[in-house]
């Protein structure tokens, strides 16, 4: 990926403070845009508004600031983009490939049938042609055959959406647009080429690829790194792991790149540590698999001592 076309970026849930997992995250895309020479953005994705916590945005940005992740043009927060995800929901239903749904969770779950991310939808309303002012979410018809692409860490991914999924949301029920749909839409607006990301979105990813290839999107270069566990728990805001304290940020910033299996450059201001981390970056040495327990004391351990 040449300097002049790499476009990176960072999208966290303003769910909360960041943790630790959330700045492996930032850090991991942060080096692989700048070891490309390419630009970097961050994107707070908020399209889920009842869990957005007052406050976490600002929290979020003062952390990334102090630990000198600054990030290229100006923050772009999902609240604002309802119309361009209403775009791509009136193509897809214009094309035959999404329709509206009534079933609730309970009817879906006694057809019993588990796939990779919960219960496969069996498509009950799938030519149930339900009215447009009637209470329904709204589908995207999983494709037959085989969506793949090739992660730059996790190699070869593969999945049979229509088996392993079923159709799958792109518009909730209470009028909130799916994660699924936002973010293709939003990669594609800001011309993002390469996803660094968890791997606990990992088996999301054939479902992004399915709805670019609907839209006539271009697929990105995706890289999906261990996610930062304890306790065989991920660390994330519904476990209470603790925020990132910026008075510690050089620790923080030394065990992510450890945690990273990158090598670790001798102390400094947090900008001289990344530059020097962004010359050294190989994303051969992140570790294979899905998660990578921490141990307090040893190498990527949480600073806090989680």
């Amino acid at each position: 990926m040449t300097a002049a076309r790499y476009i990176g970026r960072f999208a966290p849930s303003p769910t909360g403070p960041l943790h630790f997992g959330s700045l492996v995250a930032a850090v991991a895309s942060w080096l692989d845009a700048r070891a490309a020479g390419g630009r970097w953005h961050l994107r707070i994705e908020d399209v889920d508004a009842p869990r957005t916590v007052p406050g976490a945005e600002d929290a979020i940005l003062r952390t990334l600031e102090a630990l000198g992740l600054a990030w290229d043009g100006p923050v772009v927060r999902q609240r604002d983009r309802a119309a361009r995800y209403a775009e791509a929901l009136e193509k897809l239903r214009a094309g035959g490939l999404a329709y509206r749904c009534r079933c609730s969770r309970r009817e879906i779950a006694d057809s019993g049938v588990h796939g990779i991310d919960g219960i496969v939808y069996p498509g009950t309303c799938r030519h149930a042609a339900i009215p447009a002012d009637a209470p329904a979410a709204t589908r995207f018809l999983a494709p037959a055959g085989e969506v793949a692409f090739d992660d730059r860490v996790q190699g070869r991914v593969s999945q049979r959406l229509a088996d392993d999924v079923g159709d799958f949301v792109v518009h909730r029920r209470d009028g909130l647009f799916a994660y699924q749909l936002a973010v293709v839409v939003d990669d594609a607006d800001l011309g993002v080429t390469d996803v660094v990301r968890g791997a606990d979105l990992l088996d999301s990813t054939p479902r992004q690829v399915a709805l670019q290839r609907a839209l006539g999107l271009p697929t990105p270069r995706y890289l999906h790194f261990p996610v930062a566990t304890h306790g065989g728990e991920k660390l994330s805001k519904q476990t209470l792991a603790p925020a990132v304290d910026a008075a510690e940020g050089l620790a923080a910033l030394r065990a992510a790149l450890a945690f990273l299996g990158q090598p670790v450059p001798p102390a400094g201001a947090p900008e001289a540590l990344l530059a020097a981390a962004a010359r050294q970056w190989e994303p051969a040495r992140i570790p294979r698999g899905r998660a990578r327990e921490l141990a307090p004391g040893g190498a990527g351990a949480y600073p806090r001592g989680l």
